[in-house]
């Protein structure tokens, strides 16, 4: 993890990062780098596999996608940071529930540089802030490597998210960062790249 490679990939369709995602794992022979990479989107619902349609309550002409991660339906929009990892499990010696404490560590470690308290919650993956959803972790795990990662609420229009039942909880609310501790994305990414060069991982 001390090689990790970082990507910023901008503002782009939801539909291109996860294709150049899969692309990205289906090429790789298990010795490479892994990667992490920051995105935004333009507004998208996205579904896991698995996810209920009916969790979409109104969908607003905004597209819908369902893709092949983990979890039930969220929101995508410009001022929410796409936290994308694409890791090598076997070379790291995790389960998928060592990986989503992993994140989660990460991401309260994250929130703690700013003044937040934020917390996780057992069977809800994600990252919580006074009962309110701040981030969602969703994931694919194939041949060994993982792929998608955590959505951050930084500076958006939480609007689009009345419009379905957030991660297929009726009455979940959202918070995003700007509300708590104003911080730019740009600050943000810097200070999650220094916190994962220092993070101290443990195989499971």
């Amino acid at each position: 993890m001390k090689n990790l490679e970082f990507r910023d990939l901008g503002l782009e369709k939801y539909q291109d990062t996860w294709k150049r995602m899969q692309d990205t794992v289906n090429q790789k022979l298990g010795n490479e780098p892994d990667e992490l990479w920051f995105a935004e989107h333009y507004p998208v619902y996205t579904l896991g596999h698995a996810a209920e349609e009916k969790n979409i309550i109104q969908n607003n002409n905004i597209p819908v996608v369902r893709t092949d991660r983990g979890g039930q339906v969220t929101y995508h929009g410009p001022g929410q940071l796409m936290i994308y990892f694409l890791l090598n499990l076997r070379r790291l010696g995790w389960g998928p529930k060592k990986l989503i404490c992993e994140l989660e560590n990460i991401m309260i470690d994250l929130l703690s540089k700013y003044g937040v308290d934020a917390k996780r919650k057992i069977g809800a993956p994600g990252i919580y802030v006074e009962e309110k959803k701040i981030a969602s972790i969703g994931l694919k795990i194939k041949k060994g490597h993982c792929y998608h990662g955590i959505s951050f609420n930084v500076d958006m229009d939480l609007k689009p998210f009345e419009g379905i039942a957030t991660c297929g909880f009726d009455s979940l609310e959202v918070t995003q960062l700007k509300d708590l501790s104003p911080v730019s994305i740009k600050t943000i990414k810097q200070d999650l790249v220094n916190i994962l060069r220092e993070y101290d991982y443990e195989a499971a």
